[in-house]
């Protein structure tokens, strides 16, 4: 590839990832709770979450259209008539725009007032995240067939780390979809010509590492979570497409990670052995520098 094509490439992994990043925080927000609990659905007054302005909008629209369709009788009724007509697809395109913005950027309680409404984490720090994530993955994996599948999986990755952060939790909802998907669609890329990994590795690096963890949990379930055994199917499909080197290494480097913040913790905080820290973060960044690693060398 040209210089000018990796940029374009990279740019508009970029854009992808920015874009993906902002319908984050409202899933962030329904993820944010404890082990036991349900999924969020309602605002921390207990009000549900609606998208009332999108159906109201769609509602004005087709009353505005059925006036609109009485009006045809006269000609200044015909005037009439198509303003009304007009003005109906306006309001339901209004009513789709609310649609769409409910979903975009943190929760929103419309029964709440305004200096209460908003609820959960930013779509900024979501969007930047994502953004910077995906341009490494375009950057190191050129047009290969299986950047489509990193770009695929990163947004939710994302989410992963976030809510692992908060409450130590990694949901069932995202990491068993996650490994199947990946698993999916890298079979789907290993068809394509260019890619450059292996179908039969990923499945088997998806195994062993799971299977890897799950002793781990069963020798220390304090130390290593089930919910980083779940993690271990999708990060052990993604980095052994590139081969085992690159298990091992991502492997190793989310190991690296999850020590030195605990150091981190002990030297700062006078964290003792016992101090729980979430480990899905670490071993989602360390899968993420053993795939760019592994990209580039392919």
């Amino acid at each position: 590839m040209t210089d000018s094509t990796d940029l374009f490439l990279v740019l508009c992994a970029a854009l992808w990832g920015a874009a993906t990043g902002a319908f984050l925080p409202r899933a962030a927000y329904r993820f944010a709770v404890g082990p036991d609990d349900p999924w969020r659905d309602t605002c921390p007054q207990g009000h549900a979450f609606t998208r009332a302005a999108g159906r109201s909008g769609r509602a004005e629209g087709r009353s505005a259209r059925t006036t609109g369709s009485t009006g045809p009788a006269t000609g200044i009724g015909r005037v009439t008539g198509w303003t009304g007509t007009a003005t109906g697809w306006t309001g339901t395109a209004t009513g789709w725009i609310g649609t769409a913005t409910g979903w975009i950027g943190r929760a929103r309680c419309g029964q709440c007032t305004p200096d209460m409404a908003l609820h959960g984490p930013g779509a900024v720090r979501f969007s930047v995240a994502t953004a910077a994530v995906c341009a490494l993955l375009a950057a190191a994996t050129g047009t290969r067939p299986e950047l489509g599948v990193w770009l695929l999986l990163a947004p939710l990755a994302v989410l992963l780390v976030r809510t692992d952060f908060v409450v130590r939790r990694l949901p069932d909802v995202l990491t068993l979809p996650l490994a199947a998907a990946a698993a999916l669609l890298l079979g789907v890329a290993a068809l394509l010509p260019e890619h450059a990994g292996s179908w039969p590795t990923a499945l088997l690096g998806g195994l062993a590492l799971s299977a890897a963890y799950f002793v781990m949990f069963l020798i220390s379930p304090d130390g290593m979570g089930f919910g980083d055994v779940k993690l271990a199917l999708v990060l052990g499909v993604a980095l052994g497409w590139y081969g085992w080197g690159t298990l091992f290494l991502g492997t190793f480097a989310g190991f690296l990670f999850g020590g030195l913040y605990g150091l981190g913790l002990v030297v700062l905080r006078g964290a003792g052995r016992r101090t729980a820290i979430p480990f899905g973060p670490f071993l989602l960044g360390g899968a993420l520098v053993g795939l760019l690693i592994g990209a580039w060398a392919a």
